[in-house]
């Protein structure tokens, strides 16, 4: 098995445990060292190892830690796996402990992070060169800190980079996807085309372009399935994201004969829809991009090369590329709460009830418990903005009222 990790200080003392874990019943661990998700999965599959574990938190703060489990074709467990694993963690494991001489080895592989950088440079075409492009790369002082930089060099950028010094506690602390503010001011510093800014594990990306503006994930999903339309590379005329995408990405998309197919929330949906039903292109809103012909996972730097092809190929300055379409206005409250289902209540539903009607299919709304904390996520969409900060307040007050 493989494991890697990002740079938090807790995934020494992870990493450490999982190896004598694993080589107690007899496992051989090969350790990656501080890599991105999407480069463990790629090197679980070429390795012909039987699992790969990224130690990581994602874009969360170092205070965190978790980990991720991909089987041998380079995808995620699945939920029935990974339930399955919780209970044997709870049970007992004696009996599958090895004989002194069954126990299993553990050792550092050299090199793997010359084998991303290829699989990274392989994904664009190979007379494609970046030769002129000044370019920011932020790595959010976490797992892609020695890769990003490098394979942009490699493919002839003139590369400027920032959160590059982890130091185990400043991973995603002012910098990288969810705080793009630095980047941005680097961009206008150093007068770059383009700013990449990475999160903790590199499995999302959000652009700077070349004034400072930040670029989310569904102007990057607009500029990628226009450019694989038109040269012939999607596998079906669909992009699948999430229910938060915005309307106007579904507009732009129907323009050009692309359907937006939308999941429930989270990568994993995404990326189950995309396996059964044939689609080669998805993502969220976060910057969390999966194209499925070349990751199993979603892959922050692979997508922005992509959006950087585009660049190449048009001559156009990045803000001008970047904006496919105009966003309707977006309006997201979080109600916290501390048991039971609130947004179910009926006092609730009938507000949400009431906002429907006033948006008059002008727009439309998600109310959702989050998957991570106990908050109720209010989000309304539509073409009058002012209309959509009150329908959501009118759902935020139906909460409070309820105890949430």
């Amino acid at each position: 098995m493989v494991i890697g990790k990002d740079t938090r200080l807790s995934g020494y003392m992870i990493e450490t445990a999982l190896v004598a874990g694993f080589t107690s019943v007899g496992m051989d661990v090969l350790l990656l060292g501080p890599m991105p998700t999407p480069a463990v999965a790629m090197l679980t599959r070429s390795m012909r190892a039987d699992l790969g574990v990224m130690i990581s938190a994602s874009h969360n703060l170092y205070d965190d830690n978790g980990i991720k489990l991909f089987g041998p074709d380079g995808y995620k467990l699945s939920d029935a796996v990974e339930l399955e694993i919780e209970h044997l963690v709870d049970s007992d494991m004696s009996k599958k402990l090895a004989k002194s001489a069954a126990l299993g080895r553990a050792k550092r592989i050299d090199g793997v992070h010359d084998r991303y950088i290829e699989f990274a440079k392989r994904t664009l075409p190979k007379n494609l060169s970046l030769d002129g492009l000044r370019v920011v790369v932020d790595c959010a002082n976490g797992a892609a800190y020695r890769v990003a930089p490098a394979a942009l060099w490699e493919l002839g950028a003139e590369v400027f980079s920032i959160g590059t010094d982890p130091d185990g506690f400043n991973i995603n602390k002012d910098c990288g996807s969810t705080a793009p503010e630095a980047l941005a001011q680097k961009v206008r510093e150093m007068r770059a085309d383009i700013g990449i800014a990475l999160d903790g594990d590199a499995d999302r990306v959000v652009i700077v372009d070349e004034r400072g503006h930040v670029v989310d994930g569904d102007q990057l999903l607009a500029v990628i399935a226009e450019s694989w339309k038109d040269e012939g590379l999607l596998a079906k005329p669909g992009v699948v994201s999430t229910v938060m995408s915005n309307l106007g990405l579904e507009k732009f998309l129907r323009s050009l004969g692309i359907a937006l197919v939308r999941t429930p929330v989270g990568d994993r949906y995404v990326l189950e829809h995309m396996r059964e039903h044939g689609y080669n292109l998805g993502g969220e809103p976060s910057g969390h991009i999966i194209l499925s012909d070349y990751t199993t996972t979603g892959d922050g730097f692979v997508a922005a090369l992509q959006v950087l092809a585009v660049v190449k190929k048009r001559g156009e300055p990045v803000s001008k590329v970047c904006h496919r379409f105009d966003p309707w206005p977006q309006v997201t409250k979080n109600v916290r709460y501390s048991t039971g289902k609130p947004h179910e209540h009926r006092k609730v539903r009938s507000a949400i009830a009431d906002a429907e009607k006033r948006l008059n299919g002008h727009g439309r709304l998600i109310v959702r418990p989050s998957g991570t904390e106990p908050v109720i996520r209010v989000t309304g969409e539509g073409d009058d903005r002012m209309l959509v900060e009150e329908v959501v307040d009118g759902i935020v007050d139906a909460l409070n009222a309820v105890g949430a």
